[in-house]
C-alpha cells in the first residue's frame, strides 16, 4: 500500500507520515496490523467531535438517502443547506446572518476576498506576517511567508502585510485599504493569540478607513478555543468570518459569513458573484448540523478550557519546554530548540501519539485534540510526551 500510496497520490513533501489507517474512532486510529494511534491534532483541527462520531454517521447516512449533489449552489433550496446556515447564523454577533456555503477553507477565503473588493471598490489586501490562509492563489497571496510563495508568482497583487500583534503597524491601513485578514490564532506561527488590545485598534482602525475586518476562523471556529467561534473568546466582531475544517463534522464543507447587505453584493454586478459546484454539499451540510448539536447535547465547549489546563498543568515541567501558548485546546509546546522538538515529536509516534509542528515555528508541538476526549486520555497523552522528552538524548 505504501508503494500505491508513493505512486499514485500526488505528495506534498519527501516525506510524509506514511501511517496506513484501516478504521478511526473517537481519539483513536488504528492501522490494519491493530496498532492504535492517538490523534491529538484531529486531523488539524478538523475531528473535533471525535472521528466517526455516531450522530454525524447517522447524520450523512440518511440524507445520503435521501439526495446527494443536485445542482450548483445557490439555485435549488436545499434543507440542510438552511440547516446549517440557520445554525451557524445562530452562533454568530447580531446583524451576521448570511452564510455563503462553500467547500473548504481556502475557498472561503477566496471568496471572502472577492466580497471585500467587490464590497468596498478597493483593491488592497492587508494579511499579517506568518499568517497561513490556504493554498490557492488568492490564499496564498495573503500567505505571511515568502518561502511557499516565491515559487508561485506572480499573486495578487496590491497585498501586504503588517506585523501582528504590532499597534504601530495598524497605520498601514489607509484608505485604499479593502480588507485586513487576520487569524484570531495564528495557526501555524505556533499559535499565537491576538491580544486584544491589537484587536480593538484594529477594528477601530478599520472603521476609521472604510476597510472590512476579515477573521479567517477556519482553525479556531466551532468550539476549539472554549467558544463556538474565536471571536466571542476574544470579544471583537469583523465585517466577514471564514470558517471550515470541523465545520463539517468530518466531511467537507467552508463557508463565510457577513452581514446580508454585504454578501448581497455577490447577486448583481455582475450576477453569480461567487460560484461552486459542490459548496454547501447536502450531505456535508446534513453532517455539519449533527456535530453542532452533538456539541451542544455533551456540552463539550464547556469542557475545552478545563481541558486546556490540564494539559498544560502537566507539560509546563516537562522536559525541554519553553513556554506553552495557548487559546482553549489550541496548544502549543514550545521547546528550546528545533532538534529536541522533533525528537519529541518522533517519540511521540513511536509511543502511539500522532502530532507534528507548525508551518512558521520550528520549535513548537501541536496540541489539538478531539474536544471528545476524556481527562483520563490527556493524562495518557501527557505521560507519553513526557516519557518522550525524557528519552530525548542531550
Amino acid at each position: 500500500m505504501q508503494k500505491l500510496f508513493l505512486r499514485f497520490l500526488g505528495q506534498t513533501s519527501p516525506l510524509p507520515m506514511s501511517i496506513e489507517i484501516e478504521r478511526a474512532e473517537g481519539i483513536y486510529m488504528y492501522s490494519p496490523d491493530g496498532k492504535r494511534y492517538i490523534d491529538l491534532i484531529s486531523g488539524v483541527s478538523v475531528s473535533n467531535v471525535g472521528h466517526s462520531n455516531p450522530k454525524v454517521i447517522e447524520a450523512v447516512t440518511a440524507q445520503a438517502q435521501k439526495y446527494m449533489h443536485l445542482m450548483v449552489y445557490g439555485e435549488m433550496i436545499q434543507s440542510p443547506q438552511i440547516d446549517i446556515a440557520k445554525k451557524i447564523a445562530g452562533y454568530l454577533p447580531s446583524g451576521i446572518d448570511s452564510v455563503y456555503l462553500v467547500c473548504s477553507g481556502s475557498e472561503a477565503i477566496e471568496g471572502a476576498l472577492k466580497l471585500a473588493k467587490r464590497h468596498t471598490h478597493r483593491m488592497e489586501l492587508i494579511s499579517c506576517t506568518n499568517a497561513y490562509h490556504g493554498s490557492t492563489h488568492g490564499a496564498l497571496s495573503i500567505m505571511g511567508s515568502e518561502t511557499y510563495k516565491n515559487a508561485y508568482r506572480p499573486l495578487l497583487p496590491n497585498v501586504k502585510q503588517i506585523k501582528f500583534n504590532s499597534i504601530e503597524s495598524l497605520k498601514e491601513i489607509t484608505t485604499a485599504t479593502a480588507a485586513v485578514v487576520i487569524e484570531p490564532v495564528q495557526g501555524e506561527a505556533g499559535f499565537v493569540v491576538a491580544d486584544k488590545e491589537w484587536l480593538t485598534s484594529l477594528r477601530n482602525r478599520c472603521d476609521e478607513v472604510g476597510a472590512l475586518l476579515i477573521f479567517d476562523e477556519i482553525q479556531t471556529g466551532f468550539g476549539r478555543t472554549g467558544n463556538m467561534f474565536a471571536l466571542q473568546t476574544l470579544g471583537v466582531t469583523p465585517d466577514i468570518i471564514c470558517m471550515a475544517k470541523a465545520m463539517g463534522g468530518g466531511m467537507p464543507i467552508g463557508g463565510f459569513a457577513a452581514r446580508s447587505e454585504v454578501m448581497s453584493k455577490l447577486t448583481y454586478n455582475p450576477i453569480l458573484g461567487h460560484i461552486t459546484t459542490f459548496g454547501g454539499h447536502p450531505v456535508s451540510a446534513a453532517a455539519g448540523v449533527a456535530a453542532m448539536q452533538y456539541m451542544e447535547d455533551n456540552k463539550l465547549i464547556e469542557q475545552v478550557n478545563e481541558k486546556s489546563e490540564l494539559f498544560r498543568s502537566r507539560l509546563k515541567g516537562c522536559e525541554g519546554v519553553k513556554e506553552i501558548r495557548h487559546l482553549g485546546l489550541m496548544i502549543a509546546i514550545d521547546f528550546h530548540n528545533q532538534e529536541f522538538r522533533d525528537n519529541v515529536v518522533k517519540g511521540s509516534l513511536e509511543r502511539g501519539i500522532i502530532t507534528e509542528g507548525f508551518l512558521f515555528c520550528d520549535t513548537a508541538m501541536r496540541i489539538a485534540p478531539p474536544l471528545t476526549i476524556t481527562k483520563e486520555e490527556i493524562d495518557l497523552c501527557c505521560d507519553i510526551i513526557i516519557e518522550a522528552a525524557q528519552n530525548v538524548k542531550q
